[in-house]
């Protein structure tokens, strides 16, 4: 994956080809012509295969879930029609191939001609597939890319739930300064922070670095390196921390990248007084995998089922359901709360617009508030540069498979654990 950057590249130099050739020239629709649609085409590209398959299994039953919604009231009103039009939903598998994904985006925007897009996962994934729906002006909600990068770009057609990672980092840290003042933790802290090379990693480390410098005496980086997206051995990165004599041991990684790595860090026996794996931990497949050893790993979270809202358990409830009436139950983890907002968004934007005209879509995602959210702060909308922004959620994995909130302090369920029981 340590390409990612490259293909990128070409992938924006195809996209640009691709206008001129195919004629499209980029231009949104420019309104009703008389006739209403008799369905709002909504296309997706998740990686259903490959090392991100389970969580594109999420995203893409969250994605319909919320599509079935719509449907069952009738469809989404269209005002430029006074009429409800079904949605249909149509998802392609990328196999966790950003190559692969941007063609698919192409073919739903030149052969599917879908009205508006729902993005994959993850971050690379995101930044290489944008390029699509900005050439063809197609609205786009993404719910797996959290790096600011992806949005830095002037992009006016491209939205996403995920707050940027760099908060993600900074509210660790916080967490951390106030068990430090507590006396519970050594201060100053001894920072061990590995990161993923892409520009996700590279944000958390920005993160954590900014936090250092604004926050003197707290803390002192004695160790930073990177590491290679879904990497095969860790032990001598490992090696190294073990001899860094760290107290705290901070990493950004994926799902796969933290199943591995931590269970690497077991068996090699290394002790901290606190481990973070950024935005993983509370993960149902790690712990599953791990066991007790995931025990006591905190980590900062765009969502968590035990949020204290109604709305976030008639969420879990209804996900939970659906996926059972699909034949495979999955828990409601944040993957799945973060698609099912970002595909709602959109949603709402189009009843919003009252159109599929592509323009006022995209106008209506930037101008919306959605109240009641089922995310942090239960309103969702996005900044100028198109990503949401909205409170981290610090959770906790405690002993017997329980995870509490310990962060914010208007939605705690327990209290931390720190430093680590040994």
């Amino acid at each position: 994956m340590k390409n990612w950057k490259k293909i990128v590249s070409v992938a924006a130099t195809a996209a640009l080809l691709g206008a001129s050739l195919t004629g499209c020239g980029g231009k949104a629709t420019s309104g009703p012509s008389g006739q209403a649609p008799d369905k709002i085409k909504i296309g997706a590209v998740l990686p259903l295969t490959g090392k991100e398959s389970k969580v594109g299994g999420y995203f893409k039953a969250a994605y319909e879930l919320a599509v079935k919604q719509v449907n069952d009231q009738g469809g989404i009103m269209l005002k430029d029609y006074n009429k409800k039009v079904p949605v249909e939903l149509t998802v392609q598998d990328d196999q966790t191939d950003q190559t692969k994904s941007v063609s698919l985006f192409e073919r739903l925007a030149t052969v599917d001609k879908v009205d508006a897009m729902l993005g994959g996962y993850p971050t690379p994934g995101v930044m290489a597939q944008t390029v699509v729906p900005e050439k063809y002006h197609i609205p786009y909600v993404n719910g797996g890319g959290a790096s600011s990068s992806i949005y830095k770009r002037g992009m006016k057609y491209v939205f996403g739930t995920l707050a940027p990672v760099e908060e993600l980092a900074t509210t660790s840290m916080d967490v951390l300064k106030e068990q430090m003042d507590a006396g519970k933790l050594t201060k100053p802290a001894r920072l061990v922070v590995l990161w993923e090379n892409t520009d996700h990693g590279k944000e958390y480390l920005d993160g954590i670095k900014q936090w250092v410098d604004k926050n003197p005496g707290y803390a002192q980086i004695v160790m930073t390196e990177g590491f290679e997206l879904y990497g095969s051995d860790y032990s001598s990165l490992l090696t190294k921390v073990k001899n860094a004599n760290g107290t705290i041991f901070l990493v950004d990684a994926h799902l796969p990248d933290y199943i591995l790595m931590h269970r690497q860090y077991t068996e090699m026996g290394l002790k901290h007084e606190m481990v973070s794996y950024g935005a993983r931990g509370p993960d149902k497949d790690a712990r599953d995998a791990l066991g007790k050893a995931t025990d006591y790993v905190f980590a900062g979270v765009w969502w968590d089922k035990n949020l204290p809202y109604p709305q976030v358990q008639q969420f879990v409830k209804d996900f939970e359901s659906f996926t059972e009436s699909q034949g495979k139950k999955m828990t409601a983890e944040w993957y799945a709360a973060i698609s099912y907002e970002a595909a709602r968004a959109l949603l709402k934007a189009i009843e919003n617009a009252g159109s599929v005209d592509k323009q006022k879509v995209r106008d209506a995602l930037a101008n919306l508030t959605m109240d009641k959210s089922i995310m942090p702060g239960q309103v969702l909308k996005f900044g100028p540069e198109g990503q949401a922004h909205y409170p981290y959620v610090v959770t906790q994995n405690k002993e017997g498979g329980k995870t509490d909130i310990v962060y914010p302090k208007d939605s705690k369920t327990g209290d931390i654990v720190a430093p680590i029981p040994r």
